[in-house]
């Protein structure tokens, strides 16, 4: 079955988010914007996970655990787990291989943790913007080792991104898909980096406002509408 999806969303506990990109904001946003299954894909943590999976089964929208991780190369990964145990694990194994530098919020901004009702938890000390010491390969294999899986994020960006920072990709990063930025001319992309036609191509808001969490407009066909049914979607990918 076919369901409208955004799996790159950011919250509040992204410092370049807005405040109000609360975990019951974004996902009651979400649904109002048709969507029927998201991923929380905060930099470099998960922390904000659980409330929005909780706030997702009160508003009957399906929320995916999930990181936008930064690589010692500084290519951002989307990295979406099965469970939301698994992601904060991850969590944990990240927070371990960053630069341990406590967040200047007049500088970066906060970094706020929250519950599904939008009660304040925590403003997260540790910076959680900048590179981590895990190398792209190391990550792979660390997110399928868990039983998630990643490809990259706004794969043809001019920062950030697999494509501006690495020049290119091949099967030994063992990627299944690749996001694109918005209004990509994909026919230039693919004469450009003809390895992406055997990959999956997603799309994602790459949302830090509310105002900017994508419409119903992009669609997944998932046997289940649930994290684990999407992974088992990448997972029978065949390149």
């Amino acid at each position: 079955m076919e369901y409208f999806y955004d799996f790159h969303i950011h919250s509040c506990l992204s410092a370049c988010a807005d405040d109000d990109m609360t975990p019951y904001n974004l996902v009651n946003m979400a649904k109002l914007a048709g969507l029927d299954i998201i991923a929380l894909t905060d930099h470099n943590s998960c922390l904000n996970c659980p409330a929005a999976i909780r706030a997702g089964d009160l508003a009957g929208i399906c929320v995916v655990p999930g990181m936008e991780l930064c690589t010692q190369e500084e290519v951002h990964l989307i990295c979406l787990f099965p469970h939301v145990e698994k992601a904060l694990s991850f969590s944990q194994f990240v927070s371990r291989r960053l630069p341990q530098i406590e967040n200047d919020p007049a500088i970066f901004g906060q970094q706020w943790v929250f519950d599904h009702s939008d009660r304040l938890i925590e403003n997260s000390k540790l910076f959680l913007s900048g590179a981590s010491s895990i190398g792209l390969h190391e990550a792979v294999g660390h997110v399928e080792a868990l039983g998630g899986v990643c490809y990259p994020a706004h794969i043809n960006r001019p920062s950030y991104s697999l494509l501006s920072n690495l020049g290119g990709l091949d099967e030994s990063m063992r990627f299944k898909a690749f996001e694109a930025c918005p209004r990509t001319d994909l026919n230039e992309l693919y004469r450009a980096h003809p390895y992406l036609k055997k990959l999956h191509l997603l799309r994602g808001s790459d949302a830090h406002r509310l105002q900017d969490i994508a419409d119903a407009a992009n669609k997944i066909n998932l046997q289940t509408c649930s994290p684990a049914g999407l992974i088992d979607f990448f997972n029978k990918i065949v390149l």
